[in-house]
């Protein structure tokens, strides 16, 4: 049994920053690829950064040089650093978890920026 658990989401401030935490347990671990996704009211969740089991790491355009996705294997954790943040970041963030054939998904952290 697979389990995601988000936490550090909140309300900000324009310019301000977040750190995002998913803890994973179950059967995922650190070979597994994992990411942060969001979805803002009326909008389809998109992907905001992912990270492999080797450390690579990608990200929206919308986020380069602001975010950063990190990841500590003997914690079974990934984070999110969130820097820089704009009002459009508001959204639910959600933990993303791949392991063959399945995907698996966090209950999602609520982080909002006012202007």
């Amino acid at each position: 049994q697979v389990q995601l658990v988000e936490s550090g989401g909140g309300l900000v401030q324009a310019g301000g920053s977040l750190r995002l935490s998913c803890v994973a347990s179950g059967s995922i671990s650190s070979r597994n690829d994992m990411g942060w996704y969001r979805q803002a009211p009326g909008k389809e969740r998109e992907l905001v950064a992912t990270i492999t089991g080797g450390g690579s790491t990608n990200y929206a355009d919308s986020v380069k040089g602001r975010f950063t996705i990190s990841r500590v294997n003997a914690k079974n954790t990934v984070y999110l650093q969130m820097n820089g943040l704009k009002p459009e970041d508001t959204a639910v963030y959600y933990c993303n978890a791949e392991r063959w054939p399945s995907t698996y998904w966090g209950q999602g952290t609520q982080v909002t920026v006012s202007s």
